[in-house]
Formats: C-alpha cells, sequence, structure tokens
C-alpha cells in the first residue's frame, strides 16, 4: 500500500522499531551531522530529532538509510520485483503478433497512465501560505561539516519545466542557503535543470522552479532515479506507489508539487546569474570544491502547520545515500538488460560512489565481448560516467567482492585486459586534470581462450566434488561443519 506521506513512512517506521525520537536538544550546526554519521554507519534506525535547537520544527535523518528501510519506502519484499514488473509491462515475455494479441496486451500498457500524476485543487501543503517576506529562516538547515561554505538542504525535490517542450522534470540538487531569500542551485552541466536553465537564456529570461521538501518515500525516491530526459519522475513515482501522484498547483510559479509535501519553496533561478557555491562535504567522501552555480530566488513559501524538515547526510560511504543508489542498481538492471542482453548481474559498489565503479557479470560467448559491454556502457545515459568497469563471468557473484578481487587480479594479462578510454566524467569528480573530463578504465576479468590470443588452457576453479561436500554434511553437520 502507498505512503500518503511522509509522515505515514515515518509511523510505520516507528512500528516496526526502525526509527529512533530524540528529545535531547541538539544544533543544526555539526551535531546532527555527527550523531547521524555515527547512526548510519552501524547500522541503526532513523531518527527524528525533535528539539532543534532555536527551530521549531524536528529534523528527519537517516530515513532511507538501510535495505530493509528502502524496500518499505519502496513496499516491495525485493527491490529486483520492481525493474522485473516494470520490464513486464514495457516489454512482454511474448511479443504480440496477431491482432488479438495486441488488444490484450492493452490493459498492460493502459495501467501505466493510470499511475499519471493527478492535479487536485489543494492539498497539505497549502496549509500555510507565505506571500509576503518569505523567508527561509525557519527551516533548521544542516551545515554537515566543517569546511562547507555552509547551510545547505540536502533533500530537495526540486521542479522545472523544459522552456521549450514544457516537459516537468525533478532532480534532487543541492542548495546552499546564502540568506533567507537566496540559495545556490548545484546543477552540474550533464543535469536535466542545467538544460532547463540553458533553453531560459534571454533577456530578462528566468526558469520557474519549486523546491518540494518532505514527501512521500516514492516520490523522494524518484526524484534521485536516472530517467531518460523526457520521462516523468512523478510517473515512476506513480508506479511505484501504485496510485497516482496528487498534485496542487503553486502560488507564484506555473509548476506542480507533491500535495502532500511538508514544505515547498517557489522561485526563479536567473540563467545569468551565478554565485560562489561550496565547498560541500560530498558522497565521494572529499569536499566538493567551490564553483559558481546558478542562484535561486525565492517568491513564495508553503507549508503544513507542523511540518517536518527532512535532510539526508553525505559522506564517506557508507551513507544513507549508497541504499538510494543500491535501489536504482537493482531497480533499472532490467532495464539496462534490454540494451545489453549479455548482462547477467550488477554491482556499484558503495566506495565507488556508483558513478566511479560498475562491475558487471555476463554470458560470454565470443571474444571481445567483455569491451563490447564496456563501450555499451559507456554510451548509455549516465552510466557514462562510469570512471572504471569491470566485467567477469556470469558465474561470479558480483556482490561478493572478495570474489570479485580474486578474479581481477588472477585473470587479467594488463596489456591485454585493460582498456584505457576518454571521455566526460562526474563533475564530482576530483581526480581528473579537467573538470568533467577525463579517462576511463575497463578491466576485463573473463575467462580468455584462443579467440583472445591466449592458447595455454584456462585452469579450472578449486571446486570440492558434490559426493564428498554431502558426506560432510551427513557427518559432521552436527558440529557445525
Amino acid at each position: 500500500m502507498a505512503y500518503k506521506d511522509l509522515r505515514e513512512f515515518i509511523g510505520d517506521l516507528e512500528k516496526k522499531g526502525l526509527l529512533k525520537r530524540i528529545s535531547t536538544e541538539v544544533d543544526v550546526n555539526l551535531e546532527i551531522t555527527e550523531i547521524t554519521d555515527r547512526v548510519c554507519k552501524r547500522g541503526g534506525p532513523a531518527l527524528l530529532f525533535e528539539n532543534v535547537r532555536g527551530y521549531g520544527m524536528p529534523v528527519l535523518t537517516n530515513a532511507f538509510g538501510s535495505m530493509e528501510r528502502m524496500r518499505i519506502a519502496l513496499g516491495v519484499g525485493d527491490l529486483d520485483d520492481i525493474g522485473r514488473e516494470l520490464i513486464e509491462i514495457i516489454q512482454p515475455s511474448e511479443l504480440p503478433t496477431t491482432f488479438m494479441e495486441k488488444l490484450k496486451a492493452l490493459p498492460k500498457l493502459a495501467q501505466l497512465s493510470s499511475y499519471l500524476p493527478r492535479v487536485v485543487k489543494s492539498g497539505p501543503c497549502k496549509e500555510v501560505v507565505v506571500r509576503n517576506n518569505p523567508s527561509l529562516a525557519d527551516l533548521p538547515v544542516l551545515k554537515c561539516w566543517p569546511q562547507d561554505g555552509g547551510p545547505f538542504i540536502t533533500l530537495p525535490l526540486v521542479f522545472t519545466r523544459d522552456p521549450e517542450t514544457g516537459v516537468r522534470n525533478v532532480g534532487m540538487y543541492r542548495m546552499q542557503v546564502y540568506d533567507s531569500r537566496t540559495t545556490g542551485m548545484h546543477w552540474h552541466i550533464h543535469k536535466d535543470g542545467a538544460d532547463h536553465l540553458n533553453k531560459a537564456r534571454s533577456p530578462g529570461g528566468r526558469l520557474p522552479v519549486a523546491v518540494a521538501l518532505g514527501a512521500d518515500p516514492a516520490v523522494i525516491y524518484s526524484a534521485t532515479a536516472p530517467l531518460p530526459p523526457g520521462v516523468d519522475e512523478m510517473l515512476l513515482a506513480g508506479f511505484l506507489r501504485k496510485e497516482p501522484v496528487e498534485m496542487v498547483r503553486c502560488e507564484t510559479v506555473d509548476l506542480e508539487v507533491p500535495a502532500h509535501s511538508e514544505i515547498v519553496l517557489e522561485g526563479y533561478v536567473d540563467p545569468l546569474e551565478t554565485r560562489l557555491e561550496g565547498p560541500f562535504g560530498d558522497h565521494t567522501g572529499y569536499y566538493s570544491l567551490a564553483d559558481h552555480y546558478p542562484v535561486f530566488h525565492l517568491t513564495c513559501v508553503t507549508r503544513r502547520r507542523h511540518p517536518i524538515y527532512p535532510a539526508t547526510i553525505v559522506g564517506r560511504p557508507t551513507m544513507e545515500d549508497a541504499f538510494l543508489g543500491k535501489a536504482t542498481e537493482r531497480i533499472f538492471l532490467p532495464l539496462i538488460r534490454m540494451f545489453i542482453p549479455e548482462i547477467r548481474d550488477m554491482n556499484m559498489p558503495p566506495e565507488g560512489v556508483f558513478h566511479n565503479c560498475v562491475i558487471v557479470s555476463i554470458t560470454k560467448r565470443y571474444p571481445g565481448q567483455a569491451r563490447k559491454v564496456m563501450s555499451a556502457l559507456w554510451g548509455f545515459g549516465l552510466m557514462m560516467l562510469a570512471k572504471l568497469i569491470v566485467v567477469v563471468d556470469g558465474d561470479v557473484d558480483v556482490h561478493n567482492l572478495s570474489e570479485v578481487a580474486w578474479r581481477v587480479f588472477n585473470n587479467i594479462d594488463p596489456r591485454r585486459d585493460v582498456v584505457m578510454a576518454d571521455g566526460p566524467l562526474d563533475a564530482l569528480d576530483h581526480s581528473s586534470p579537467v573538470p568533467f573530463y577525463g579517462s576511463k578504465m575497463g578491466i576485463d576479468a573473463t575467462r580468455k581462450g584462443p579467440g583472445e590470443g591466449h592458447h595455454r588452457p584456462w585452469p579450472d576453479d578449486i571446486v570440492m566434488s558434490p559426493e564428498i561436500k554431502l558426506l560432510v554434511d551427513r557427518k559432521w553437520g552436527m558440529y557445525g561443519l
């Protein structure tokens, strides 16, 4: 069953013993971060800080900080089920060929249209409307790390429309608070928000922006999902919720936002204005450097009467964002398989912060297939940012990093099996000599044969015979062997 809003999700986590309320006074300046970081790295619960010094609203952190909570958030027992269900809708196991079969397939496609967002007249996010002198001063925005350039809104759902097509985009981009009316807008050049801003460049042009804080968990996740341009994140959220997202029109900008949000910030970005933003202790585990980014100007605040302020803490892995990323890995794997069918499984380890390391296993049928997979992945959406791709055989457990390391360390001839390429890199990659562009590496750790220049016999793995394993199970099982 879909969660109506963030507080329903909080209530469910609390019933399951997965949320801790903290009544002791805490400070938004570094203290909440240190507490959350310790709890997250120990596999602890979501945290609701109810007594935040100087502010009248509680702060929620670590809501998605485990695989269990991600499954609860998206209403499934196995995150892989979501991708399988989506593929069954858009690519049935048996493609319709006759007219009658095509008619039978229509209900599945119609099912997707039933998840389209629905505009309603009003909602809880309109309980308080502040048009005159709106301010960010009442929000308990966190300063997360000592060298941060200031306090940052870290879990915003940023709504924009393509100025040319009118298509909506929702992304999650950090926002440094400069003062009570302006923030930074951290739009990387590869993101849809930055594309919308570029299209708004004209004399006197402004890009309307709305920022929702504290929607239901499916909506929050969908803002992080790497959807193709033009695909509405609110449709994905509706699919995950199994019912449409209710949206309300904003007061001062021509945009809609989730009706059950806790807080909504309305405003605009001037395409010709930038301001120094950062540094920021980022999900890479390093501070991203200060640079010039667009500026968001606040024109209106709407909110619930007693809102909850959501935040996420990022830093040295593993943190809460790792589990949001793992959800993406599992949900989108079947979609990747549609285009690269030989891929068996995929692991994007949190230590690689998702764009730095991708491990895939493949069903290998011909020489050079691992290189083909590398090239295909580097040409696949935001996978273009992957700095390291490791390819192993289909019988390797890509989620067992010890096994992957064993295969890589033993199976490669570096001159033959390491591929170097140049291409786009994530804006947060600090290792490249220039921003946004640098080298990538692919490692082919699959078994080799004569077709790849390996004329020596390839050794078999050492595996005990099934009969002896069964004998030991029966004879020595009582001793825990």
